[in-house]
């Protein structure tokens, strides 16, 4: 089974860029219920195009798959390749949540990036394909606003 993915089942380096970076998908095994996946990954991290210096996030991927699941280990791989990438937060959060509806074309998703203080103030940035489909439960992120050491 593991012969039909790039990562899963192997040791897998971790990509030189997210455009090189390989998302593996699963058959949905439950395409006639609508249910949310979540992803969280609170310790994301890219480099500032400008300085090079580190940015760090929190994301929160919500999706509301239809054909097709993200394979995990695949999608961690994919957040990975970013450490190396230069990219501006709105560039990272929204490019990520438009990559992944490219290959999964899911009915509905969002994406929350939660971005550490740069320069004293953080960046939220925030994307999704149009409203929460009705009667799908989508619960809150559960990322407190960024409040420092108050």
């Amino acid at each position: 089974m593991t012969d039909q993915f790039h990562a899963l089942g192997r040791p897998a380096a971790v990509p030189f860029s997210p455009d090189e970076a390989v998302l593996d998908r699963v058959p949905n095994p439950h395409r006639d219920a609508d249910y949310l996946v979540r992803f969280t990954c609170p310790e994301f991290t890219s480099l500032c195009p400008v300085t090079g210096q580190p940015d760090f996030a929190h994301l929160v991927i919500d999706y509301l798959p239809d054909e097709w699941l993200v394979e995990s280990k695949s999608l961690k791989l994919f957040f990975f390749s970013f450490r190396n990438h230069g990219a501006f937060h709105e560039a990272c959060t929204v490019g990520i949540g438009r990559r992944l509806v490219a290959e999964l074309a899911p009915r509905w998703l969002r994406i929350g990036g939660f971005w550490y203080p740069r320069g004293g103030m953080p960046i939220d940035v925030f994307w999704q394909t149009g409203a929460a489909p009705d009667g799908l439960w989508v619960p809150d992120p559960g990322v407190a606003p960024y409040r420092g050491r108050g």
